[in-house]
């Protein structure tokens, strides 16, 4: 997990929004694993019960997204959040979730999801 007040980089509004379209192509081959992998457990539980491993792209991608900063919250929902800083120095989230135009939204470390806040109303 990428620590908010020591994360491998910083990101502005203007980057975040400018990596979306490579971050929505990354949570696309997410989901696209995750929902392999459950065709595959339940057509297991249909047959014989055995399956064979396959390597899984899920995990690329969280390291993919973890190496510049982004962490991804939830991969369902298409949930992520990138490391940014305040003028003072507090590590805070641009919160992104896929289908939303652009990053509008922050929220503390502590607040997770539930505190999320417009960009409107900048952290302080």
């Amino acid at each position: 997990m990428i620590d908010p007040d020591d994360p491998p980089r910083w990101w502005t509004v203007e980057e975040a929004n400018a990596a979306l379209p490579r971050v929505t192509a990354a949570l696309s081959r997410a989901q696209t694993d995750i929902g392999e992998r459950v065709e595959k457990v339940s057509a297991a539980a249909t047959a014989n019960g055995h399956s064979h491993p396959e390597p899984h792209v899920f995990p690329e991608v969280v390291r993919e997204l973890e190496a510049e900063g982004i962490v991804l919250r939830d991969v369902e929902r298409g949930l992520v959040d990138f490391a940014a800083q305040t003028p003072n120095g507090r590590g805070f989230w641009l919160c992104w979730v896929i289908g939303e135009p652009e990053v509008a939204w922050w929220h503390w470390p502590e607040d997770g999801f539930a505190g999320r806040t417009p960009l409107s109303e900048p952290p302080g």
